[in-house]
């Protein structure tokens, strides 16, 4: 049986609040990544597009830089955390000032999966040629 390897995926300062970003993330907890591309396609709420930017950053990691197979990932974590929060104030009347906060959130994306199997090693040249001629 083949090793599981696990890769992570940070998105960070995600201008959105984690409550929204969080019931999007909890439609694809636990998939297949191929299967959470196509419902987080569907899904018609702007916290959608933080949420597959973070999984195919996890996805890239895994095939790119661990070697692994892109058929056979599965989402093992995703969680949303609050980011900094950045206080303001909206004017009111009679000269007011009303304070608000413009919320963020951290996107953690955890996805194992198996390594790729090994190509034989190619032949060198003259052999290969050899073989041609007879």
């Amino acid at each position: 049986m083949a090793q599981q390897y696990t890769v992570r995926s940070y998105a960070k300062g995600v201008d959105q609040t984690p409550r929204k970003v969080s019931l999007v993330a909890s439609l694809v907890r636990g998939r297949t990544v191929a299967d959470a591309l196509v419902i987080l396609e569907h899904v018609p709420k702007r916290a959608a597009q933080p949420v597959i930017k973070a999984i195919e950053s996890a996805k890239a990691n895994a095939t790119n830089n661990h070697n692994l197979d892109g058929k056979t990932l599965e989402i093992t974590t995703l969680s949303v955390t609050a980011g900094p929060r950045l206080k303001r104030f909206k004017p009111a009347s009679r000269g007011r000032a009303l304070p608000f906060q413009k919320k963020s959130s951290h996107i953690l994306v955890e996805v194992t999966g198996s390594e790729k199997p090994k190509k034989a090693a190619a032949k060198p040249v003259s052999e290969a040629v050899a073989e041609e001629t007879n």
